[in-house]
């Protein structure tokens, strides 16, 4: 994103807690399948100053980010290294 666009917003900017809200629920639903939504307890949506979309992970337990950790080297390990690529990925400079 530039640097202007930080300072005023985007343009989808009423969408912006509905985006992250949705990214959360999706996060979400895979948490619990992985029998770890219980270790993401502030996991929460909402919009920082410039009114984009930012999603709140909360804070977790080392032996939560072990387990994690160890779940997206599987991931990237059966899906190879291009599925984990940051190039061009949406939201990708996106700090809240």
């Amino acid at each position: 994103m530039r640097d202007s666009e930080e300072a005023h917003g985007t343009d989808d900017e009423g969408d912006a807690w509905y985006v992250a809200r949705s990214a959360v629920m999706g996060l979400r639903d895979v948490l619990i399948a992985a029998g770890m939504e219980a270790d993401f307890t502030y996991l929460s949506a909402d919009v920082n100053a410039f009114g984009n979309g930012i999603v709140n992970l909360g804070r977790i337990t080392p032996a939560t980010t072990r387990r994690l950790t160890a779940l997206l080297r599987a991931a990237r390990e059966a899906l190879g290294d291009e599925a984990f690529a940051v190039e061009g990925r949406e939201g990708e400079n996106d700090h809240g």
